[in-house]
């Protein structure tokens, strides 16, 4: 197969089993202004094939389903590279769960990246259900900002770039060139933390890039696993669901060991001790958590059983 032509931009999505939300994921990238060169799509699930909605989707397409569970991590891990090895200049992710909002998003993201330099650059993620809400809070130093308009109202900012804070995996552009220096999610991760410690890659490459406030990719609300604490001044993050808790702390443990990330590591277990011990009243929930953040640390990845 010839290379694709210079410039051209690649879409990598991750799927498992939700044909009906990868139909409407693909039926919006179909519809952007700015030309996707080609499309491939990670199925995690091959037992419950997409291949039907992708390769009816309108994009030229490549299917690679993998019948070893990838999770995120791995799947857009194989995605990225599978771009790279046609010649992208351009990777643009997306879940399987979320779209972009209108047909200009990816325009908006090629444009503010090549007019201002940036090596990543992604959209801000809104809820599905209530778009001038955020999907996920954005923290701001001490500030969490939970809608579109506060963040854009942020003193002093930049009225079409937030610089510095960008969610990866929900609809962000990157150039080659960053994923070059920055590399693809660790497949240990599997899922929970892989966006995070991509951020962290991309924050100690000292490559620019930031979230553009003039696009947006929806997702369903995201924060339902931000338990509150303290009256609500702080949070903890506790997913209610066993397995996501396991993944989520143990890979928690690893991050916090990385370079970066040391000091967040330092105010976790502050946090959560008074979480388990005191807000929740369970101390053999904090002995699960400082299990699994100890596994992570010691870099033990076995997955869930």
């Amino acid at each position: 197969m010839s290379p694709l032509p210079p410039g051209s931009v690649v879409a990598v999505v991750v799927t498992r089993h939700r044909p009906e939300l990868l139909h409407e994921s693909l039926a919006a990238m179909a519809k952007q202004t700015h030309p996707i060169a080609h499309l491939v799509v990670v199925d995690n699930g091959p037992d419950r094939p997409a291949r039907e909605v992708v390769e009816s989707c309108g994009l030229p397409a490549t299917y690679l389903p993998s019948w070893h569970n990838l999770g995120g991590a791995g799947g857009f891990a194989l995605g990225i590279l599978h771009a790279l090895a046609l010649g992208a200049d351009w990777v643009w992710l997306g879940d399987d769960d979320g779209r972009a909002e209108n047909e200009s998003v990816l325009g908006t993201l090629v444009e503010l990246a090549q007019r201002r330099g940036l090596a990543a650059v992604s959209p801000v993620v809104a809820d599905l259900a209530e778009p001038d809400r955020l999907a996920f809070a954005v923290r701001q130093g001490l500030t969490w900002h939970r809608s579109r308009r506060a963040l854009a109202a942020s003193p002093g900012a930049d009225p079409e770039l937030l610089p510095g804070i960008a969610a990866l995996f929900n609809g962000a552009l990157f150039s080659a060139a960053a994923l070059d220096a920055v590399g693809v999610p660790d497949l240990r991760l599997f899922v929970r933390g892989d966006e995070v410690e991509m951020h962290r890659r991309l924050v100690r490459s000292g490559l620019p890039f930031g979230t553009a406030l003039g696009a947006a990719y929806l997702h369903p609300q995201g924060d339902s696993d931000h338990k509150p604490m303290l009256g609500g001044r702080l949070h903890a993050f506790d997913p209610d669901d066993a397995t996501k808790r396991y993944y989520q702390f143990r890979n928690r443990g690893y991050l916090v060991a990385q370079p970066g990330m040391r000091t967040v590591g330092l105010l976790d277990l502050p946090r959560f001790a008074w979480y388990y011990l005191v807000t929740k009243r369970r101390p053999g929930e904090f002995v699960q958590w400082l299990r699994l953040m100890r596994q992570g640390r010691r870099e033990r990845f076995t997955r869930s059983s």
